[in-house]
């Protein structure tokens, strides 16, 4: 017996109106609303195997309108991935169920990222798609030939990153992005008249885009649409019209089915109307099977995949295996060592920022997955260089992005990068702009994608261009976020050590902070341990009798030593300790800590920014000198003497902690 369109997509209205019922909280009218495009979707266009939800040719189906989430779960599970079971369905919502409240990145899952903070969807899918078409380029269109849909919402196009992201995807002419623009005209305020009138044709013309318009409730016009979007050499907006929370006698197209359950007697009135006769969380054994029969057409299309990827040579398969199914980074060991030893020679006083972008230069030699990019900032992060090749909309045979001035659409491309198989994303601004690419950066945080941002500019050091870009709180706002390692290198050999540990990392992303000026090279001795792999080290050590350390990041470690030095004149013996990483350090045995930080010496941290983060190393006695005001626009040395962080300020203090501490005994 032939299963009816509509009852294909009634399984996911029930099984969703089901679901948040159940929880007694969710978003069911997105789900109802959009059941038909999803069904189109999937049943006459998705390429996709339920039985390896990683096979790199898949299509990417991306919910950016993470509150519907009940719409993905739904498809899931009728599709037959193993990760969605109907006890997960009724689960909804609850203690560690991978149906979450938003749909929560997890590997091998079908669930392709994290979303709910709207527009971030959007951002991430143009990564993926740029990804797309880089590794096409690389290995040609019949091993990578996939497509992105993203099902949006009327919330993901008002936030601003939806025209970062749009705009980006437009001009880079990426044919293989369709985004299905669920446009019921309900927000949960009500009616999205009371905020919006945009004329979303013309917007998105503007950006280069296609853009189609159809009911999203009748089949061959959707399917008709999304075949010509297929079609194309530009990116394609389908606006459906759909009614939310379709089916509901009394809710249907109103924003009382936005995000709240329906109840159990409207879902009595919506199982009469749509002549659903099962009962809760049960999908009619034909209507399943017809659903399951959807997702086994995968099967086939990974086994003709398969067939193609074995009559290319052992050269491509190998690449495409070890570097972009399963990186294998083995020589960049190697690589670290020998440049640490050369600087070891050389011993350059060098920005932290150019140390970065030497590091790229030579690491980008050996990792062909590598991709750069800048908003807009390149010579001033230094994040391109003479290994890079710009991506353009002609080709993508290239390594680097020139985002523009998009900062948040950056870090949301990034993290599509990221996701999409073997890519490892950096990106470079100013680090008073990280706040623009918080959202992002803790979604890859909570994701656990190894994303690596470049924040040069990182301090008052950064001097004439004055308060507006000299970063105070920023550093411990991304000290804040969890799973994220933030680094503060000091010179050329701690910048390679910090790389090393970002490229190595597995599931966390790194921010790395750099200097504008100038910095020395600091280390005494040449070792092949990655000191910045413990978040701390003992840089140098006047005596090992001594009664006061200095603990510094960045920047402040030279001034460290200055002071150390200037200290010895008067007698006074210290311990200069480098914390690039906080996080790591953080992590280490608390014998380990000890012996960095001894509770029984004043300790006093220094850092060029807010001193927050650093109290929990203080003891009961220690002090932190740093910055708890806005700049000032004057050279930096100017600056930091203004702000009380010259030499000679630093050691008054000290010595004055250190008479009071005494007379106090």
């Amino acid at each position: 017996m032939n299963v009816k369109f509509n009852q294909l997509s009634n399984a996911i209205r029930f099984l969703s109106i089901d679901a948040v019922q159940k929880a007694n909280s969710g978003h069911p009218g997105m789900p109802m609303g959009m059941a038909d495009v999803a069904t189109v979707l999937f049943k006459y266009h998705l390429r996709f195997n339920p039985n390896n939800p990683d096979w790199i040719n898949r299509d990417r189906f991306i919910l950016s309108a993470g509150h519907g989430s009940m719409l993905l779960y739904s498809l899931l599970h009728l599709t037959g991935y193993k990760s969605i079971s109907i006890d997960d369905l009724k689960n909804f919502r609850q203690l560690n169920s991978i149906c979450a409240g938003h749909p929560e990145y997890k590997k091998g899952s079908g669930i392709e990222t994290t979303t709910g903070p709207l527009g971030q969807g959007l951002g991430n899918a143009v990564g993926m798609a740029i990804a797309e078409e880089i590794l096409r380029k690389k290995f040609g269109s019949t091993l990578i030939n996939n497509k992105t849909y993203v099902i949006a919402s009327d919330g993901d196009l008002m936030e601003g990153i939806s025209h970062e992201a749009m705009s980006l995807a437009g001009h880079l002419q990426l044919r293989n992005l369709v985004v299905l623009f669920d446009n019921n005209k309900i927000s949960i305020d009500g009616s999205t008249s009371l905020s919006v009138s945009d004329n979303y044709k013309k917007r998105f013309e503007g950006y280069g885009w296609n853009f189609l318009e159809i009911n999203g409730h009748r089949e061959k016009e959707i399917s008709k649409a999304i075949t010509k979007a297929s079609k194309t050499n530009k990116p394609t907006l389908i606006s459906c019209k759909t009614v939310i929370g379709f089916g509901s006698p009394n809710k249907s197209g109103k924003a009382s089915s936005h995000g709240s359950p329906l109840g159990e007697d409207e879902i009595a009135l919506v199982r009469k109307k749509l002549k659903w006769n099962s009962r809760p969380f049960e999908t009619p054994e034909n209507i399943l099977n017809a659903w399951r029969k959807i997702g086994e057409k995968g099967v086939e299309l990974e086994k003709k995949w398969l067939t193609a990827l074995n009559k290319k040579d052992s050269r491509i398969k190998s690449e495409l295996k070890n570097t972009y199914v399963e990186p294998n980074l083995k020589d960049l060991k190697d690589l670290i060592k020998k440049e640490k030893i050369k600087y070891f020679e050389s011993k350059p006083s060098m920005a932290t920022r150019q140390c970065s972008s030497a590091v790229i230069e030579s690491v980008s030699s050996i990792l062909p997955q590598l991709i750069g990019g800048s908003a807009d900032l390149s010579g001033s992060n230094n994040t391109k260089t003479s290994n890079s090749k710009v991506i353009s909309p002609k080709n993508f045979n290239g390594n680097y992005i020139h985002y523009g001035v998009r900062e948040h659409g950056m870090a949301a491309v990034m993290n599509g990068l990221a996701l999409y198989s073997g890519l490892i994303p950096f990106g470079g601004t100013f680090l008073i702009f990280s706040d623009y690419c918080k959202p992002s950066i803790r979604l890859a945080a909570l994701m656990g994608l190894k994303v690596i941002y470049i924040f040069s500019h990182d301090s008052i050091g950064l001097g004439e261009d004055g308060p507006t870009h000299q970063p105070v709180e920023q550093l411990n706002g991304l000290r804040a976020i969890p799973n994220l390692n933030v680094f503060r290198p000091a010179d050329i050999n701690e910048t390679l050590e910090c790389w090393e540990i970002a490229l190595n990392s597995k599931n966390t992303p790194s921010a790395i902070a750099l200097s504008r000026q100038k910095l020395p090279y600091i280390n005494p001795e040449l070792s092949n341990i990655n000191k910045c792999l413990n978040g701390a080290y003992i840089v140098k050590i006047t005596s090992h009798n001594n009664k006061l350390t200095l603990v510094a990041s960045g920047s402040e470690v030279e001034l460290a030593l200055e002071v150390q030095s200037e200290l010895k004149k008067y007698s006074i013996e210290s311990k200069v300790v480098s914390m690039p990483c906080q996080e790591l350090f953080d992590k280490q045995s608390d014998d380990f800590k000890n012996n960095i930080i001894d509770k029984e010496s004043l300790i006093v941290t220094l850092e060029a920014g807010d001193v927050s983060s650093w109290k929990k190393y203080l003891g009961s006695r220690g002090i932190s000198l740093g910055i708890n005001r806005f700049g000032e626009s004057a050279p930096y040395k100017k600056v930091y003497e203004h702000l009380n962080l010259s030499v000679e300020k630093i050691v008054t203090t000290i010595q004055k902690k250190l008479r009071d501490y005494s007379l106090s005994k």
